[in-house]
């Protein structure tokens, strides 16, 4: 049973080329990661390589592999540019399926503005003019241009870019590995600082790295043979994340003596590499980083477009939407994402990210929920893979990722709980009192918080680094 009775609509036509399994596992890889650009943080806010490295162990087990199970078994039993859009209205109607499309297309849009503006970041070093905002904001605006008609050509150009992307991205790290080897001191990677650790920003940058592994579901209708694609996809995306996290992590931390963990920021493996391999390696792992960017922004404007294109054809958005190019490609959805992005490359870059989390956060816990609701209200649904587990199993692996998803929101508060320390009826006569004083209503604020979720940087504290022997 559809959403909506708009669900039997017959959809528009799907091009001839369909993606296979290589490409697919190229675009997970690129919504997911891209590479281990941004993974410097941790070790910064872990004060060393010990936590994580276990993080790495330890976080895609909690977090990764419930979301990669749930995408394969979902994607594969419900093969629709609809994505998790379908999935929450199977579950719990149209209404909450709308919501949920419109909290992931926002989050994506928003993802997707950041990628131009963090090119030209790995460039800015070598060409100042990429600062100003005269040079800045139309490259910014002819790079989205750019890519967006990339998009445009055809979707197996972007999975055939993200391959070839994904090689050049991950062979400078396997370079690194390699020459690292003769430089390696396992007892390097036992180094940490309890006193100096940021919780925060460790679990921040943890799960940072670590999400979107859904995205790819709105490119079901895309694939060839979904039902067999999609789950060897999933997990054939799983096993490159995680190595293209762990293996440079292992050989930067490993082989470079005197290591100080407050030096770890973003773009300092271009200095590992400096280190260990020379200026050629820097550079190299400066290209790469540069245009993970251009992937990371292919395959999420590939999923946000295909995403409008998928809840057109069950009837939540205008027909318009499902409207195809000659290549195949949904016009009006590309050109909407593309516009979103323009318009968002104006916020600030914290943002972006404090709005792009919390709608992320949001609309994962609807999916896990629907995941359980519809092991429960449909246990004939045909599940070409299906998670071996039952209903217990299905709920017991969504709780470890809701968990940390309802802990990171009220840690950077962005939701607010009430101090039940004072009576309830204090927060009525507090409440009267507040509209009292009030002349109008046009003076109340719909946003008096909002300048207490803003997440503000810890402050950098001097380096320091203590080893467990």
């Amino acid at each position: 049973m559809g959403p909506s009775p708009a669900h039997n609509r017959k959809p528009s036509s799907s091009p001839a080329t369909k993606l296979t399994t290589l490409p697919l596992i190229a675009l997970i890889f690129y919504d997911v990661s891209g590479g281990p650009f941004g993974l410097e943080d941790s070790v910064r806010a872990g004060a060393g390589a010990l936590l994580p490295l276990l993080g790495l162990l330890l976080f895609p087990l909690l977090w990764s592999l419930p979301e990669a199970l749930i995408t394969a078994e979902l994607a594969s039993s419900l093969p629709s540019n609809a994505g998790y859009v379908l999935w929450v209205s199977s579950a719990f109607g149209p209404f909450m399926g709308f919501q949920e499309g419109f909290w992931k297309w926002t989050s994506g849009a928003m993802d997707n503005a950041l990628y131009p503006v963090l090119f030209l970041d790995y460039l800015r070093p070598s060409l100042p003019f990429f600062s100003s905002g005269a040079g800045r904001f139309p490259t910014i605006w002819i790079l989205t241009a750019a890519l967006t008609f990339l998009n445009y050509r055809g979707l197996h150009i972007v999975g055939i870019s993200a391959v070839v992307l994904t090689v050049f991205s991950v062979s400078p790290f396997i370079a690194l590995v390699v020459l690292s080897l003769p430089r390696l001191r396992p007892r390097r990677w036992l180094t940490v600082d309890l006193k100096r650790v940021d919780l925060r920003g460790y679990f921040n940058s943890m799960l940072w790295n670590l999400n979107y592994w859904d995205k790819a579901s709105t490119l079901a209708g895309e694939v060839e043979d979904p039902a067999r694609s999609f789950p060897k996809a999933v997990f054939g995306a799983l096993v490159l994340v995680v190595g293209s996290y762990l293996l440079p992590l292992l050989a930067g931390t490993g082989a470079m003596e005197g290591m100080k963990a407050g030096e770890w920021g973003d773009g300092y493996f271009a200095e590992v590499g400096m280190s260990i391999g020379g200026a050629w390696l820097k550079l190299w792992i400066q290209a790469a980083a540069a245009m993970s960017n251009m992937g990371l922004f292919e395959a999420e404007m590939s999923g946000d477009s295909f995403q409008l294109l998928g809840m057109s054809e069950i009837g939540m958005l205008p027909a318009f939407f499902s409207s195809r190019s000659k290549y195949g490609t949904p016009t009006i959805s590309i050109l909407l994402s593309a516009t979103g992005v323009i318009f968002l490359s104006w916020m600030s870059f914290q943002e972006i990210i404090e709005f792009l989390n919390f709608l992320y956060a949001l609309g994962m816990l609807l999916e896990f929920a629907a995941f359980i609701q519809l092991r429960i209200k449909r246990p004939d649904l045909h599940r070409p893979y299906k998670v071996p587990v039952g209903t217990y199993g299905a709920i017991a692996i969504c709780i470890p990722p809701a968990l940390l998803l309802i802990l990171l929101m009220k840690n950077k508060q962005w939701v607010r709980f009430i101090d039940p320390s004072e009576p309830v009826e204090s927060y009525f006569e507090t409440t009267a009192l507040r509209f009292e004083n009030v002349a109008d209503e046009a003076s109340l604020s719909l946003l008096p918080e909002f300048s207490s979720i803003k997440h503000e940087l810890p402050e950098k504290e001097p380096d320091l680094e203590t080893k467990l022997e």
